[in-house]
């Protein structure tokens, strides 16, 4: 009798966990097509991140900006995007604040005392490739009005996608 609903309850949670993959996937995508590219400044970072393997370390210079001793730890900040394209400045949503046209929300998440994360903080790349993202300047995201985001890739001081 136990061994028939042990089978059902693991089918059931398989179910209930392939779904809420796709529902992910199908919300990525979303972004991904309906979302606009908004390149955030990066901060400098450790260099040696670049020789620990084929990824590099991100940090943003907008989130230099915030009083982390007043803000919540997880919440939505507020991007100005300029015309093109870069954001410009960064403040946390308030709960009544409506966005203007030229307004974006992304996630955030207080790490530490000292840093925010704006969800993607390392940038894998294929191996021997580290020196085409040595002189990166920006980091591209797709953001909806929403707050989602998806990273894309990085951009040089041209804004053109380092490739």
């Amino acid at each position: 009798m136990i061994k028939k609903y042990s089978s059902a309850i693991i089918v059931l949670n398989l179910i209930v966990f392939l779904g809420l993959f796709n529902y992910s996937i199908v919300e990525k995508e979303n972004v991904l097509a309906n979302g606009d590219l908004v390149l955030f400044e990066l901060a400098p970072v450790d260099p040696r991140s670049l020789m620990q393997g084929d990824y590099m370390s991100l940090r943003y210079a907008l989130t230099s900006d915030i009083n982390n001793d007043s803000i919540p730890n997880k919440g939505l900040c507020v991007v100005e995007v300029g015309s093109d394209g870069i954001a410009k400045k960064l403040r946390i949503k308030e709960n009544n604040y409506s966005l203007k046209e030229n307004e974006y929300l992304i996630t955030y998440r207080r790490t530490d005392f000292w840093n925010i994360s704006l969800g993607v903080e390392s940038y894998f790349f294929q191996e021997g490739t580290a020196e085409k993202y040595e002189n990166a300047k920006y980091g591209g995201f797709v953001l909806d009005k929403k707050g989602n985001s998806i990273l894309i890739g990085l951009y040089n001081e041209t804004l053109k996608k380092i490739e």
